[in-house]
């Protein structure tokens, strides 16, 4: 197939993922890098994405392993041409999908950061200390339940910038927020994020905008609502190993080491796939061992001989 059919396709296919499945601007660039990536590696072999085999995706995976691509990101390669693939295959451009029974690269291995639950209560005494500054109180309270909030409802940082006042229902313990693709779920406040909300909303807020620009939930001292960067900034200050993704993994490792299934936790974090969830199974795993240490008769009778 002639080069310019071949871009033509994957125009088509981008439009697919922009229009149809909904996905961002930002999502959609990265699999149009991907993809433009994939074709480059295929120009050494004389080969197209359209005619390219399983020998030619497995090669391509090799290459980036040797060139030290890590493996999460192969992984995230690999899933953008099953996608691909899979969408020529329905739409009957090929006979058969190259990418089936590929094994992707072990990406789970690679442990997602977390904080300490001392670092984070850590963090939480840390908020709060904009001397000088008249509107001081107010940021505070604003600036605690940013972070109470990153930490309780493992939210990503778009999806906190986003929220808007009336996607709170306090009374419940629980907010409406709204992932990637537009994807709306229930995300449950634990008490203590509960009460930093409360406080901000009812003496934060009004302290930093009597008469707000907008609805969102966040606002600066114009006004205005936040935006991802300046969130960023604010934990980094708080602690520099963290990030808004940190306090993220951080919410879903600590419920994993609390007993939480892999399920409820997919659930609270918006994954679409249970297999990006998986990551946090060693966790899992260690609890499960302790247990049985702990209370299976055959441990528990070598222990007290």
């Amino acid at each position: 197939m002639p080069v310019d059919n071949q871009s033509g396709v994957t125009r088509q296919y981008l439009t697919y993922l922009r229009v149809e499945k909904g996905l961002r601007p930002l999502t959609c660039e990265a699999y149009q890098r991907d993809l433009a990536l994939f074709a480059e590696y295929l120009e050494g072999t004389h080969a197209l994405p359209l005619t390219a085999g399983q020998a030619q995706v497995a090669g391509f995976l090799e290459h980036l392993q040797k060139h030290g691509v890590q493996s999460r990101s192969i992984a995230r390669k690999l899933s953008c041409l099953r996608g691909f693939y899979k969408w020529l295959l329905l739409d009957k451009r090929i006979g058969h999908d190259p990418t089936v029974n590929l094994e992707s690269p072990a990406s789970w291995k690679v442990l997602p950061k977390a904080l300490a639950q001392s670092e984070v209560e850590h963090m939480m005494e840390q908020v709060g200390t904009a001397a000088d500054h008249p509107q001081a109180d107010a940021i505070a309270l604003r600036d605690r339940a940013i972070v109470e909030m990153l930490y309780a409802g493992g939210v990503r940082v778009s999806e906190l910038t986003g929220l808007r006042v009336e996607d709170l229902s306090l009374a419940e313990g629980r907010m409406l927020v709204r992932g990637k693709g537009d994807k709306e779920r229930i995300v449950p406040l634990g008490r203590m994020a509960v009460e930093a909300l409360e406080a901000y909303l009812t003496r934060g807020r009004p302290g930093l905008a009597a008469r707000p620009r907008e609805s969102r939930l966040f606002l600066s001292v114009r006004g205005a609502g936040l935006t991802r960067q300046w969130v960023w900034h604010l934990v980094k200050r708080l602690d520099n190993r963290a990030s808004p993704h940190v306090m993220r993994h951080s919410c879903a490792t600590h419920m994993v080491e609390n007993g939480a299934d892999l399920r409820t936790v997919q659930t609270l974090l918006g994954h679409a796939d249970i297999s990006t969830t998986q990551v946090y199974t060693h966790l899992a795993l260690g609890r499960l061992k302790a247990v049985h240490r702990a209370h299976h008769p055959r441990e528990t009778r070598r222990a007290a001989q």
